[in-house]
């Protein structure tokens, strides 16, 4: 075929108008599987490539999300972004991704983001993004255009996809006390995080239902960086007495706290087990390979994209308070083991 293969080719090549080519298009869910399955054979069979451009003018759409990340650079993230992407270029739409640090202490409206014509909808995984900027689409068109994934605001009144971090939490403790710990210490996240409270309160709810040793000098601040690990680990070669085991609430946390003991002579497992929580792609090549709870993060991203989508699409069916829950687990490596006698 030509270069200038034009719709009414591809309708000529499906048996079908150029009508139900461009519904098919622009709205899949709205034809038949049939439909769907000779359109789409045609536009491969044919080369035919829409015009984006010509597309997002007439339907007054830009063809853009826009993905607002605490911190960029931080590897967690990458797979989230990943299951995002994943529904979206299947959907053609492209994805845009922000740090919110560059949004600034006031934060921008994100009202904004949708006059300026810069995306059609926004996905929030910044739990501390100010609520002022949450709250300037309420009441607009675009209210139901807006999601938390990963971490939330309590109050904000829009969709969550998050996972199961109290379960997390649970298992994490209850792993260490089934390999026979009494002891068991926890390195925290940021103190304005929503999910730092989380998992906290369930180290303690799990630590108690096991009849656990918990002293406060075992509970280590935290930031959910490398730094905040090492910074964890020299807090734990003051104390006189120690805990046997820590349930660190990142893997990040966990590999700087893990590395600065091993400089100080403290091994791990034989001398202290240790457990992390997101089971990045760096944790199963850590020494020792970090023992972890694993978050399905492509999943997560995933059903976020998918929520976000269908919303696009069929704005009319929209869910206001929409909530769900991915489950977690434990992934047991080399970094525990039964304490020292």
């Amino acid at each position: 075929m030509s270069e200038t293969v034009k719709i009414q080719d591809v309708a000529k090549a499906a048996g079908v108008s150029t009508a139900t080519v461009s519904r098919t298009l622009s709205n899949p869910s709205v034809v038949s599987e049939r439909t769907r399955k000779a359109v789409l054979e045609a536009v491969r069979a044919t080369g035919y490539r829409v015009n984006r451009a010509a597309r997002n003018l007439r339907t007054q759409r830009t063809g853009s999300i826009l993905t607002l990340i605490p911190n960029i650079g931080n590897p967690f993230f990458s797979q989230i972004i990943a299951g995002i992407e994943q529904v979206f270029s299947e959907a053609e739409y492209s994805v845009l991704v922000s740090d919110t640090a560059n949004i600034g202490p006031a934060g921008t409206p994100l009202s904004h983001v949708f006059q300026d014509g810069r995306a059609d909808g926004v996905i929030v995984l910044d739990g501390i993004l100010p609520l002022s900027s949450i709250e300037s689409v309420k009441g607009t068109p675009n209210e139901h255009l807006v999601i938390y994934a990963c971490e939330w605001a309590e109050g904000a009144g829009i969709p969550s996809i998050r996972s199961d971090n109290r379960s997390g939490a649970i298992q994490a403790v209850n792993h260490l006390a089934d390999l026979g710990h009494r002891a068991i210490g926890h390195i925290c996240g940021p103190e304005d995080n929503v999910l730092t409270g989380v998992r906290r309160a369930a180290f303690f709810e799990a630590a108690e239902a096991r009849g656990l040793d918990v002293r406060p000098e075992w509970v280590f601040p935290g930031d959910f960086k490398l730094a905040s690990g090492a910074a964890a680990a020299e807090a734990f070669l003051g104390l006189k007495e120690r805990p046997t085991a820590v349930f660190s609430a990142s893997d990040l946390m966990a590999m700087g706290f893990i590395s600065r003991l091993s400089d100080a002579g403290v091994r791990v497992p034989e001398d202290l087990s240790v457990v992390g929580f997101d089971d990045i792609d760096l944790a199963p090549y850590f020494r020792p390979a970090l023992t972890t709870i694993r978050q399905d993060r492509m999943e997560l991203g995933r059903i976020t994209a998918q929520t976000l989508l269908s919303r696009l699409r069929r704005p009319t069916e929209v869910q206001p308070d929409f909530l769900h829950i991915v489950p977690v687990e434990l992934v047991e490596r080399a970094s525990t083991a039964a304490p020292a006698r």
